[in-house]
């Protein structure tokens, strides 16, 4: 009797769970790629975007009877926010390491010359993107390459839409400068 109590008991609580993991599946597993790319631009380190992606994605899986008819992206975006906060503020009270540049991928172009050129491009964008503040910093890779609304950037940041707004053009006008400032030093 016993036994079979066991399995009612386990057949019971694994049905909550398995809907769980159907829902986490269907609505958060298709944005893993936009949680790496957010926390990789923030914490500027391939492993340390792995670690903050996996704990966020560890918190949203526990707490997904938060979420309430929300967006999902929008929502797993922000926990992934805030998890590289933390994370980010743990390192720095812990270690004052500088953060290790992560390598672009190999670009599998078949003209040497036209990868040179696009890696330095890339190059060139990239360092512009990583002096930026870290406030500008996130909205633009949210809005650019994660393509988020405003609204949606607003939510994740949980700040005004006007805010949202101000820090887009302030972040691209700063890269057209930076951007500009290395095009005249070649010339």
């Amino acid at each position: 009797m016993e036994q079979s109590w066991n399995r009612v008991s386990e057949h019971r609580e694994s049905k909550p769970l398995e809907g769980k993991a159907r829902y986490f599946e269907q609505a958060l597993w298709p944005h893993l790629r936009s949680a790496y790319n957010l926390a990789r631009w923030l914490a500027r380190n391939d492993q340390d975007a792995e670690d903050i992606v996996q704990e966020a994605f560890t918190k949203a899986f526990q707490a997904q009877e938060r979420l309430r008819g929300g967006d999902p992206r929008v929502w797993l975006l922000a926990i992934v926010r805030n998890t590289t906060m933390n994370f980010l503020r743990r390192r720095k009270q812990g270690s004052a390491e500088a953060v290790e540049a992560a390598r672009e991928p190999a670009d599998r172009s078949p003209d040497p010359e036209a990868r040179l050129i696009d890696q330095s491009r890339r190059d060139q964008v990239r360092a512009a993107i990583d002096r930026l503040a870290p406030e500008f910093r996130e909205t633009i890779i949210l809005r650019e390459l994660d393509e988020l609304s405003y609204k949606e950037i607003a939510a994740v940041l949980n700040v005004p839409i006007g805010t949202v707004m101000s820090r887009l053009s302030r972040a691209r006008d700063l890269l057209m400068e930076q951007l500009m400032m290395k095009e005249g030093e070649r010339q």
